[in-house]
């Protein structure tokens, strides 16, 4: 068989295609039920990621004697807190501070704490973000808008399937008497993983 003809080159060359075919493939030999992956996909989406780790980081913000059993053993805290599962067997908790921003990737391909954070997104699987954010994370930080101090050094963490991380933001000025789930709006998914910061009160919609 000529070398153009092998079956891998006929495939979609557009990732989300070749993933299109492989369902429709498994589909059709009763391997999986697609209306299934539909519920797991929407669960990860809009019912976890990234609602389960604001609630851990708001928590974390407004109760100090969590803040440290998080920041001493994470997979404990969120365990406690009902987050757990595939996925999310090992967690470490980082937290950023004036003197630190804390940056998290998966260098290998795309480890992530699916139950507090849910889906990862298209850009920390790619190739681009795992090479650059270990070379150049402050142009990585910058591309995402985050402009930090020069006196703030940058930690990269590389997330694996044994180790997976959670950044703690700092908490925004003029929030103090707020409630657990006014502060949790405040975090968003990519202040979690270190390349955003936390929003300001001003800026929730």
């Amino acid at each position: 068989m000529p070398h153009d003809d092998h079956p891998h080159t006929v495939l979609p060359s557009d990732p989300a295609l070749r993933v299109k075919t492989l369902e429709t493939i498994l589909t059709g030999k009763g391997l999986i039920d697609p209306a299934a992956l539909d519920e797991i996909i929407d669960t990860y989406q809009n019912k976890i990621g990234p609602q389960n780790g604001a609630r851990v980081v708001a928590r974390a913000w407004d109760e100090p004697d969590f803040r440290a059993a998080l920041l001493e053993d994470a997979t404990a805290a969120v365990s406690e807190m009902g987050f757990f599962g595939r996925q999310g067997e090992h967690v470490v908790a980082v937290e950023n501070t004036p003197e630190r921003h804390n940056m998290v990737v998966c260098t290998l391909c795309s480890c992530y704490p699916w139950p507090l954070l849910g889906i990862p997104p298209g850009w920390y699987k790619s190739d681009a973000y795992r090479s650059r954010a270990v070379r150049e994370p402050r142009k990585v930080l910058s591309d995402f808008g985050v402009t930090l101090s020069p006196d703030t050094a940058v930690r990269v963490w590389d997330s694996t399937a044994e180790m997976r991380y959670l950044v703690v933001p700092m908490r925004p000025d003029n929030t103090e008497g707020w409630s657990q789930d006014e502060l949790a709006r405040l975090v968003t998914r990519d202040s979690m993983i270190g390349t955003g910061l936390a929003l300001r009160p001003e800026e929730l919609e």
